[in-house]
């Protein structure tokens, strides 16, 4: 029995941002129509830290796999990462492991894509100004993914580390067809120009005032997952149309749903599905709560695991 072994390096060359929104946006019809198996996420917690599991089975295309992720908090002292995640692909006819892949580069291209699939449903599409609050890896793929279905001219990067939205900047500028990135701004003034607004944080409280929206804009936010923090403010939110991945997730763990006690209008699976209506015009405010779903890495990571096949990468070992 052979597994094959994909690097980050290898999950990047396999999962390209157009294809992984459109696999995206498949993975969040079937999870909305009930058309996969997604258990509670199981936790089991060590003396020095806890891994999660989140397994999950797409029935229509046939796709199992598992993401493992721990938090070990003391890592940093050994020169490791805090956070580290693995996912592996099985075989749904056997049950046997086909492969086993970097889970850190897979999620951040998954969670860009699927901000990609809200933003090409719900953005207007003439939106050309973005405000991005982030500059860290969650950060870049929700730009890239921006930028892959909208004809994007500006960007404003705020991020409290000035050293890091230069970085990131300065990468933007090497990107095929890069918008004009602007730097400095307040949350003020990018907010009021922006046709979308990006939050990747790790911010506890609002990134802006839900005031300096103008109409039409279009907002995901994707940087918190607990119940006590929260990057949208409670004025936004109640301006907006509220498109989540999951109900039952985002009422668990989405602190900006949960705070302001808001209501959700839709999954993203149900508009992609055609069962509820996207934007309803121009002038409407939409807001993307994303908190992360199985059938996003499960998914993903067939597409990764099926690219590597074609195109020869990473290295297979043989278990048996």
């Amino acid at each position: 029995m052979k597994i094959r072994i994909l690097a980050a390096a290898d999950v990047k060359a396999a999962l390209p941002m157009p294809k992984a929104i459109e696999a995206m946006k498949q993975a969040y019809v079937q999870f909305s129509t009930g058309r996969s198996t997604v258990p509670l996420r199981t936790h089991v917690q060590t003396e020095k830290g806890v891994s999660l599991l989140m397994p999950a089975y797409l029935h229509d295309s046939q796709n199992l796999g598992v993401k493992i992720i721990s938090i070990y908090e003391d890592n940093p002292k050994q020169n490791l990462p805090t956070i580290s995640a693995t996912v592996m692909v099985l075989d749904p006819e056997t049950g046997f492991p086909l492969a086993l892949m970097d889970g850190s580069s897979l999620t951040a291209i998954r969670t860009g894509a699927g901000g990609g699939a809200a933003a090409d449903v719900l953005a207007r599409k003439d939106a050309k100004n973005v405000a991005l609050f982030g500059a860290g890896v969650q950060a870049r793929t929700q730009l890239q993914a921006v930028l892959a279905v909208r004809k994007i001219e500006e960007v404003s990067i705020i991020d409290h580390f000035e050293e890091s939205a230069k970085r990131l900047a300065d990468e933007v500028a090497t990107w095929p067809n890069a918008p004009e990135v602007v730097l400095g701004r307040t949350p003020r003034e990018a907010v009021q120009v922006a046709d979308i607004v990006l939050t990747a944080t790790t911010s506890p409280t609002p990134l802006f005032d839900g005031n300096d929206l103008k109409p039409g804009t279009h907002i995901t936010g994707i940087g918190t997952f607990t119940p006590d923090k929260r990057e949208v403010d409670e004025v936004a939110v109640g301006r907006a149309r509220i498109v989540v991945d999951s109900c039952e997730a985002c009422l668990e763990e989405a602190g900006d749903i949960i705070i302001p006690n808001a209501s959700i209008d839709a999954e993203l699976g149900e508009i992609l599905n055609g069962d509820k209506p996207g934007r309803e015009n121009d002038e409407q405010i939409t807001f993307f709560k994303s908190v992360g779903i199985a059938v996003q890495d499960t998914m993903a990571a067939a597409l990764v695991f099926a690219a590597a096949k074609e195109q020869g990468l990473g290295t297979e070992v043989d278990l048996s």
